[in-house]
């Protein structure tokens, strides 16, 4: 039987979820590195589908995200109005309030629609350690 206390690892959930659970960061785990290529989202405008390329960066203090529950908190964006931005910020204060890195780097790549390739990146964290992130 598992030590921790997960709502969603190990249950039947088959529904998008705004929570990010977190487990005790493992000794020596300087930095965790998550992408996905299949976010999706809304253009908040026309209601056209986007298609996003999710990298999460962050260096744990404490905790690491639960994968299952990022899998779920990125399917919640399936059917939101997001611009790619906004999507960048609010995953990285998402993740940071989650599990409370040193720091977090978000970056959100769309798929080109209409000729243009959109990429932004989100930071969160102690200002002086995200400057000196690669």
């Amino acid at each position: 039987m598992s030590q921790y206390e997960f709502e969603i690892l190990g249950k039947d959930v088959r529904e998008p979820r705004r929570k990010l659970e977190v487990f005790p960061k493992p000794a020596g785990v300087e930095k965790v590195v998550m992408d996905s290529d299949e976010v999706t989202s809304l253009c908040p405008v026309t209601g056209q589908p986007d298609w996003e390329t999710v990298v999460i960066e962050y260096a744990p203090d404490k905790h690491c995200i639960e994968s299952k529950s990022l899998k779920l908190y990125l399917w919640s964006y399936r059917n939101e109005g997001v611009f790619c931005e906004a999507l960048a910020s609010q995953i990285a204060q998402d993740v940071h309030s989650a599990c409370e890195p040193f720091w977090c780097k978000v970056t959100v790549m769309q798929k080109p629609r209409g000729g243009i390739k959109l990429t932004a990146t989100a930071v969160a964290g102690n200002p002086e350690i995200q400057r000196r992130i690669p």
